[in-house]
């Protein structure tokens, strides 16, 4: 073995609060060796990033830090501030969850590339905008030359991630550390980025410290695992140790908590045999040299007229339709077209797109980023007109409503949003929040609304103490929790949950799952279910909605769908859907270069 790269010795940190010391992290060790893949799991307050966080000093001044991070074989403690400076960016980088908040967003990307390249003395002037350029291309952005002076958000969160890697190898760094890389990435997307970590750690011999609680992330990149809980390390060892024989009850929660695709790399074989079969022809994965490319956000109706669309709808000026049982759907879309205006210009993100989710059934709509997955959620909730088609809410078309007869079939609506931080009010107590759609509606008393809202804290798990707090007061889970009760409070026919359990760890995303099935028998309401994990989707609804540059690809059941795909589209999403085993993971991975290979699509 060579020597580590980057060692964590005995490392112990506490912050100084206004209600005392507050231990974080409680005497972590491990080392990073250069090559190496080193994972670091566990749910939010494990102390995960904390810990990353002190090789590079990036603490905040209330901490207090004992024991040593050694940068190869060099404490860093001892290191002056203008060594550590250096230490930042040239030999250990940080990728950062959120691409956004890590890129300015009113400079170009050749700016923020030339700028770490010029700091660190690498290069300057012309040079270092080629050198920019190459980074670009290194990282898979195309047309390099033209893009490297665009602005960060005329980039999709695929690119914008491959931007932040590009800064972060800018300067050949010995140890890259990545803070949740691709939580935020679509599967497909995830893949390709940590495809291209994997190459890049093979180019480069970079040490890698993956923090993530995706366990099927881990499966598919680390050598070695280290799990944290409460600040402390309650397991540590190879991925095969970890994830195929975990000993402590921790580790086999998270594993045991993780969502699973009933889908394994044989059937991706047989998809590669049928595809291969289909183009008459076998495809050598090594050999292939298309690149990956990222569907554009943005539709035109010529573009999208000329790509596939599997609505069932009967078409614009028939009506609603109705179930076998004579009653209206709960949502029924025929052949809508959407789109975003801007200065009198508009730019069409959804083309004729037709389906229909019968009462009491869960509609699972997946596709990337850009697919116009939250768009046509956007215009059931009346949020974004409909310039084309027809989209009836219990047999009533909404977009053609006004006044009361639109707010009152709101009413048969509820929303659970991704980030429940950012939708609930701070500043309004929890049984405020629940019972605000009654307010709204005029609905009941004060004596009712608070019954109401202490029935549905039952219902959501939620001890009923918790009216009087205050969103700040809880966790993430149980800030979702109070999304899901505020959304059942009108008792809607018709949910609509847009990413509601992406943000969440993944033993919290379990839980909330297990509780959202019971609700959903319990008040039998239909509901359309926005997501980028197949998995949960999987877990949860009837039947599945593929759609992809604003058009609806395939639809059918789950099974159809999620085992028997017909379109290449939806066999690249399931190929790239990483699994929470190793063996299986790195034979999936190979199944998907050679699925690609056979569809004409080859990584880079």
């Amino acid at each position: 073995m060579s020597r580590p790269v980057l060692s964590y010795k005995d490392i112990r940190v506490s912050f100084a609060t206004e209600f005392g010391e507050v231990d974080a992290v409680k005497g972590v060790s491990f080392d990073i060796a250069p090559g190496e893949v080193v994972a670091v799991v566990g749910e939010s307050g494990s102390g995960k990033s904390v810990t990353s966080s002190t090789a590079m000093g990036l603490l905040p001044g209330n901490a207090s830090i004992d024991g040593e991070v050694e940068f190869d074989g060099t404490p860093v403690s001892t290191m002056s501030a203008g060594q550590r400076r250096r230490l930042r960016g040239r030999d250990i980088a940080m990728i950062f969850q959120e691409p956004m908040t890590a890129l300015n967003p009113v400079l170009r990307v050749s700016d923020q590339l030339v700028e770490a390249l010029q700091v660190h003395g690498i290069a300057y002037g012309q040079d270092a905008l080629h050198r920019a350029v190459d980074l670009l291309r290194q990282v898979g952005i195309p047309d390099p030359e033209r893009r490297v002076r665009e602005y960060p958000h005329q980039f999709s969160g695929g690119q914008r991630q491959r931007i932040v890697i590009a800064m972060a190898i800018a300067c050949g760094p010995k140890v890259i550390i990545a803070d949740e890389p691709t939580t935020a990435l679509d599967v497909t997307v995830q893949a390709e980025i940590l495809d291209l970590l994997r190459t890049l750690k093979g180019e480069l011999n970079t040490g890698i410290l993956l923090i993530t609680h995706n366990m099927g992330v881990v499966a598919d990149m680390a050598d070695r695992v280290v799990v944290m809980l409460h600040g402390e390390v309650v397991e540590t060892g190879t991925v095969d140790e970890v994830m195929l024989t975990p000993q402590h009850p921790y580790t086999q929660r998270l594993l045991d908590a993780m969502p699973k695709l009933r889908q394994d790399a044989h059937n991706i074989e047989e998809t590669v045999h049928e595809v291969e079969e289909t183009h008459g022809a076998h495809v050598d994965p090594d050999s292939a040299t298309v690149s990956v490319t990222e569907p554009n956000p943005e539709i035109t109706p010529a573009a999208a007229s000329a790509q596939p669309g599997t609505g069932t709808g009967s078409g614009t000026g028939t009506g609603p339709g109705k179930t076998s049982s004579g009653e209206p759907f709960a949502l029924e879309a025929k052949n809508i077209s959407l789109e975003y205006r801007f200065r009198r210009k508009a730019t069409r993100v959804v083309e004729g797109v037709s389906f229909q989710v019968e009462p009491g059934e869960i509609m699972g709509l997946v596709g990337e980023s850009g697919s116009g997955k939250s768009t046509v959620a956007k215009a059931v909730l009346g949020l974004l007109d409909v310039p084309e088609g027809e989209l009836y809410v219990r047999g009533k078309n909404m977009p053609a409503l006004k006044g009361k007869e639109r707010k009152a079939l709101k009413r048969e609506i509820g929303v659970v949003f991704q980030d429940p931080a950012a939708s609930l009010d701070p500043r309004m107590p929890v049984g405020d929040i629940i019972t605000e759609p009654m307010v709204v509606h005029k609905v009941g008393d004060k004596k009712k609304r608070l019954d109401r809202a202490q029935e549905l804290l039952d219902a959501v798990r939620l001890p009923r103490s918790v009216v009087n707090r205050f969103p700040h007061e809880l966790s993430g889970g149980q800030r979702q929790r109070i999304s899901i009760a505020r959304a059942l409070t009108l008792n809607p026919t018709l949910l609509i949950a847009d990413e509601p359990t992406s943000a969440l760890d993944v033993s919290v995303q379990a839980a909330v799952l297990d509780m959202f099935k019971d609700l959903q028998e319990q008040y039998s309401f239909a509901c359309l279910f926005v997501s980028h994990d197949l998995a949960v989707v999987d877990t949860l609804a009837h039947k599945v909605l593929v759609m992809q540059n604003g058009r609806a690809v395939e639809q059918g059941t789950t099974d159809e769908i999620l085992r028997h795909p017909h379109e290449d589209y939806t066999q690249r999403l399931l190929a790239a859907a990483p699994v929470p085993h190793p063996r299986e993971q790195a034979e999936r991975r190979e199944a998907r270069r050679q699925l690609l290979a056979a569809q004409g699509v080859a990584l880079d």
